[in-house]
């Protein structure tokens, strides 16, 4: 089996040192990088995950994240913002470049480490049920079209761009047309019940999908006090 890789960027190198030093003892292959200058010169797609810090040099953490969100190579790749900036909208901010979890400094090595296997075991497993089940290739309604391996939506034949996490809560809200999904349900499935999400995380991801797919945003339903849903 593959050692997972993993890709800490941040200018403290004490603090990289401890992450480093306990990542390597749960079994991972942890390189360093104290800023995203340097970062960027590594082969960055053959890393498993990246734990990153937002305030460093020229480059902060922000711009790095969207820099490699824009690139199909290392699209894919989770990121875990590690971070003293701690305000809601910062959080808001980092989760909808498309970072899968957002750690606020200080922290324990412990919440570190089960945050990486949560974001780890979610990313790497290709049998993700609102994706794949029933080897599914393609979810259709009307003209909008999301087709599910090469992660491509369509809105009358014009792609929209979605992020990582748009894309997966709009599959999961089209495979249960037709009912009501908690908050529960959709975090558990699109988030994991494993990563710490703000509650306002999956209302401002349905504000931008709504907004991202036309006049089809109307087919997603809020029920107040249960939940949303796709309904055409």
């Amino acid at each position: 089996m593959t050692t997972e890789r993993i890709l800490i960027v941040d200018d403290e190198e004490t603090l990289c040192e401890v992450l480093k030093i306990n990542l390597e003892n749960e079994g991972y292959d942890v390189d360093i990088a104290l800023s995203a200058e340097q970062a960027l010169t590594y082969n960055i797609k053959d890393y498993s995950l990246i734990l990153l810090d937002i305030m460093m040099g020229e480059i902060s953490g922000i711009k790095m994240a969207k820099m490699l969100k824009a690139d199909v190579n290392t699209a894919d790749i989770p990121i875990i913002f590690c971070t003293a900036r701690d305000t809601e909208d910062d959080m808001i901010m980092g989760l909808n470049i498309g970072a899968d979890d957002y750690i606020v400094k200080p922290y324990t090595i412990r919440n570190v480490i089960a945050r990486v296997k949560s974001v780890l075991r979610r990313t790497s497993s290709h049998k993700n049920p609102t994706i794949s089940t029933e080897k599914k290739t393609s979810l259709k309604v009307d003209g909008l079209h999301l087709d599910l391996e090469f992660k491509r939506c369509t809105v009358d034949g014009v792609e929209v761009k979605l992020t990582k996490k748009e894309f997966e809560l709009l599959a999961y809200l089209i495979s249960h047309r037709g009912k009501i999904c908690s908050r529960e349900q959709i975090l558990n499935s699109v988030w994991s019940d494993e990563v710490v999400v703000l509650d306002r995380t999956i209302d401002v991801n349905i504000t931008r999908l709504r907004s991202k797919i036309g006049s089809y945003g109307s087919y997603i339903v809020t029920r107040s006090g249960f939940g949303y849903g796709f309904n055409n």
